[in-house]
Formats: C-alpha cells, sequence, structure tokens
C-alpha cells in the first residue's frame, strides 16, 4: 500500500512528506507523480522538473539494488529549496555516493550501470549518502539524498490562497 503522510513541526515553517513504496516497477512513478502534485501545491513548480527527475533516479536505484521497500522524503529548507532522500535495505553506498563530494568522472561505455546515479550528482545542488546500521535491533539498509533549489538569482515561487 502507497501512503503519502505530511509531517509539520511547529518549530519550523518549512514542510515534509514521506511516500512508502513497495518494491515495484511502478515505484518511480508513483514517486514523480506525487512529487509533481506535492511541489505544485507548495509553489515550487520552479524546481519541479529537476526534482522529478532526482527522485526517479534514486527511487529506481532502491527498486534495482535493495530488493525491498523503500521511502521517499521530501523536505523543504527554505529559500525554495527541496531535499529529496530515499531509503532502502541495502546498506551499500553506491558510487558515487559512497564519497560525500568529489570528482565526477565518466561511466564507462561497458558498464550496464550507474548512469542514473551520475545525472543526480550532475544536476543537484548537493547529494550524498549514508548507512543506516544498527545490529543491536536488526535494521540496516542507507539513505541516497540530493538537494536543489531555484535558479540563481531567481525569486521563490509564493503560494496563493
Amino acid at each position: 500500500m502507497v501512503t503519502v503522510s505530511p509531517q509539520k513541526s511547529d518549530a519550523s515553517p518549512s514542510w515534509a512528506y514521506a511516500l512508502q513504496l513497495p518494491h515495484d516497477p511502478l515505484a518511480p512513478r508513483v514517486a514523480r507523480v506525487t512529487l509533481k502534485a506535492v511541489l505544485g501545491g507548495h509553489g515550487m513548480a520552479s524546481v519541479a522538473d529537476a526534482a522529478e527527475l532526482l527522485a526517479s533516479e534514486l527511487v529506481t536505484n532502491a527498486y534495482r539494488h535493495s530488493g525491498g521497500p523503500s521511502t521517499l522524503r521530501l523536505r523543504a529548507l527554505g529559500r525554495g529549496r527541496l531535499r529529496i532522500s530515499v531509503q532502502d535495505g541495502d546498506p551499500r553506498i553506491p558510487p558515487p555516493f559512497d564519497r560525500r563530494y568529489g570528482v565526477l568522472g565518466p561511466v564507462p561505455a561497458e558498464v550496464d550501470g550507474g548512469r542514473g546515479l551520475f545525472l543526480v550528482c550532475h544536476y543537484a545542488d548537493a547529494w550524498g549518502g549514508h548507512p543506516l546500521g544498527d545490529e543491536l535491533f536488526g535494521r540496516s539498509g542507507k539513505v541516497l539524498w540530493c538537494e536543489v533549489g531555484p535558479p540563481w538569482g531567481a525569486a521563490p515561487e509564493r503560494v496563493s490562497g
């Protein structure tokens, strides 16, 4: 079952959503449609195209490599910026996310994968990943995240009414 839950905090005027995605080939499409609705509702259409690409690639990576469900999280950071993160059950951090920031080289032509995360690193303003491991409670996995914002010099959009 796919669910969307808004998470608001009184301490911050920002917003956050979490979308639970089953291990399903339709998960990237569901993530894109949901993200587009959320960003449209919050007046962040200026980052929608880039955010859809980034979220789709992160969710696709989780689907292809984790073998289980994933969670897409969207969080407004203020000034029209958005953080997109995807959590899944595979603890391995894929390149180039295994280094927080680094020089990205071309993906070799003979390699079957890796281009999606290369696109994320190219189009995102910031990106990273970290393992989620708690041996005591039997949980493991990872979070890959990226941030995107309006073009430099563009004013954040306002939501009317």
